[in-house]
């Protein structure tokens, strides 16, 4: 995907409402409450934000069971979690990379994020003049679908993605694995997910057939309208991750492999993947997305929480293992 400004987005695409914003690190533990339900643990460790209703079986509403959210929209109570990243020294010990904010410091006045994830719900995959005949229809309560799968080691998955940051956080190329030379500024992760709806499961044995990609490119692009089999078009949903592993390049010898691993011993960045939890309270997701002309602002119908009190929102460790510091193997190898 490349990268494209708020501000500029809503200039090219005017007609076209979205969100963008920030939510801050709810848990990290070894939990997946949509591919393993119910397992505790669950087969490799997870960076989750979002509603405090997160736990390792979900089902039905889980906006009714939410009490708080690390993000900073509060009447948005949905999770959302990818695969942990790890620093594999040449001596075989791994050390879990640290998440910080894509925007630290401040975004539009809401600073205090602390690690977390970045997350777009858009319109940009529509064609304008479809956006009448198929408008955006939101999730329905106990949705839940993902993107990837940890045991790809083919052809990389539209809207999977790597970048470069340098220190001041510039973006490089796009690449679909990770990158083969040390990043000054860390890792920047994008996972795109499918905008089509069969329009009847909540989810699928594999979490995917549900729903369907129409776009053959990276990015907030123009999409051809959805299939009779997946006629309804949902929200565009993407997650932004900035891995901190700039502290680790003083350990990756030069000439050497990319050093970095996903939390499966993933070392093929093409097994990125990512899990999504519909929680939004009522109908505050479709009134967001049924205005247009604006962007990241919550459309006039959405009230923010400050990041000190995103913050706040906690749940408690499920697993019980150490998952940081250096550790001999990765938490469930």
């Amino acid at each position: 995907m490349k990268w494209i400004t708020a501000r500029a987005l809503a200039l090219v695409v005017p007609v076209q409402a979205g969100l963008r914003f920030q939510c801050s690190t709810l848990t990290i533990q070894r939990l997946d409450p949509v591919v393993q339900p119910g397992s505790n643990p669950s087969a490799h460790v997870h960076h989750i934000v979002g509603g405090n209703a997160f736990n390792a079986t979900m089902e039905g509403d889980v906006s009714t069971r939410a009490t708080c959210t690390t993000c900073e929209f509060p009447e948005d109570l949905s999770n959302y979690w990818t695969a942990a990243l790890y620093f594999k020294h040449q001596n075989g010990s791994y050390h879990r990379v640290p998440v910080i904010p894509v925007n630290p410091g401040n975004l539009d006045g809401y600073s205090g994020t602390v690690g977390g994830i970045t997350v777009y719900y858009t319109q940009n995959d529509l064609i304008r003049d479809t956006i009448a005949q198929n408008p955006v229809k939101t999730f329905p309560p106990g949705f839940r679908m993902t993107v990837g799968s940890p045991t790809n080691t083919g052809a990389p998955h539209v809207g999977l993605r790597y970048q470069c940051l340098s220190v001041g956080g510039g973006r490089g190329r796009e690449m679909p694995d990770f990158p083969t030379t040390p990043c000054a500024g860390g890792i920047f992760v994008t996972n795109h997910f499918p905008a089509c709806w069969n329009g009847k499961d909540l989810d699928s044995p594999d979490h995917q057939s549900h729903m369907y990609n129409t776009i053959t490119m990276d990015g907030f692009v123009a999409a051809p309208a959805c299939p009779a089999s997946h006629p309804v078009r949902m929200p565009q949903v993407t997650y932004e991750t900035v891995w901190d592993t700039s502290k680790f390049n003083s350990m990756w010898p030069s000439g050497a492999p990319n050093p970095f691993v996903w939390s499966f011993e993933g070392v093929n960045g093409k097994g990125t993947h990512a899990d999504y939890m519909f929680g939004w309270k009522g109908d505050a997701l479709q009134r967001a997305m049924n205005k247009s002309e604006c962007f990241y602002d919550g459309c006039g119908s959405l009230q923010k929480q400050q990041m000190a009190t995103a913050n706040k929102c906690t749940v408690k460790d499920m697993v019980g293992e150490v998952t940081d510091g250096w550790l001999d193997k990765l938490p469930g190898m």
